[in-house]
């Protein structure tokens, strides 16, 4: 049986941890449990639409709904867990800001779970700190660590920002768009991967932030 996925979700939740330990402040109970169910219900959100692109109806074949390696759409899987995540906190926004960091940093998690996976390296280059897969001598970007690395520093900077209803959770789908999307050239993809997923997460990510104290204000001027 094969478990180097199961690795990399367990760093995932690892990272989560030290981020709920790292930045505590007014986040909901049970923020672990919170994150890892909503991180499933995107999971299968985005297994089901992967499945039905694919053609295979997930009705007659519901076993390979769990052949994750089959392929999750990404922006599917996304929207999915960021509704699962609502429904479970009874739709309260704020709860979004406060967990923001912790599952930006489990993302970062995720990536680096590559080295579980042996799945770390992207396109060729000569830089110094590349290096090559087992029996080749191309070195090769070691691009998902880029991308830990990246959403690391994004996990921290959005623990920085202020508390103003969603500027936390808008600036994190922005970065966690913005990282993949520098970092997308140099995974080796026929397709060019999902790039306007990740376009769309900064967009949607700038709006959020941009809405949100407008949102607060209404709900404020609403409940008085």
């Amino acid at each position: 049986m094969e478990f180097t996925l199961l690795w990399a979700a367990f760093t995932a939740v690892g990272f989560s941890w030290l981020g709920i330990r790292l930045w505590s402040d007014r986040l909901p109970d049970h923020p672990l449990d919170r994150i890892i169910g909503a991180a499933v219900g995107g999971l299968f959100v985005g297994r089901l639409v992967a499945m039905m692109l694919q053609g295979i109806n997930p009705l007659t074949n519901p076993l390979d709904i769990l052949i994750v390696r089959g392929g999750v759409h990404t922006g599917a899987a996304a929207i999915g867990a960021i509704v699962a995540y609502l429904w479970a906190a009874k739709w309260n926004l704020a709860h979004l800001d406060a967990t923001a960091p912790a599952v930006v940093l489990g993302l970062a998690g995720w990536h680096g779970g590559c080295l579980w996976r042996g799945a770390c390296l992207g396109t060729a280059s000569n830089l110094p700190w590349t290096w090559a897969e087992p029996g080749s001598a191309v070195t090769r970007h070691p691009v998902e660590l880029y991308a830990a690395l990246g959403l690391m520093a994004a996990a921290w900077l959005v623990s920085r920002l202020p508390w103003r209803l969603l500027t936390r959770a808008g600036t994190a789908l922005a970065l966690v768009g913005l990282v993949r999307l520098l970092t997308e050239p140099m995974r080796p993809s026929l397709t060019g991967g999902p790039v306007g997923w990740y376009l769309a997460a900064v967009v949607v990510g700038g709006l959020v932030v941009w809405l949100g104290p407008k949102l607060d204000k209404r709900l404020a001027t609403q409940s008085t």
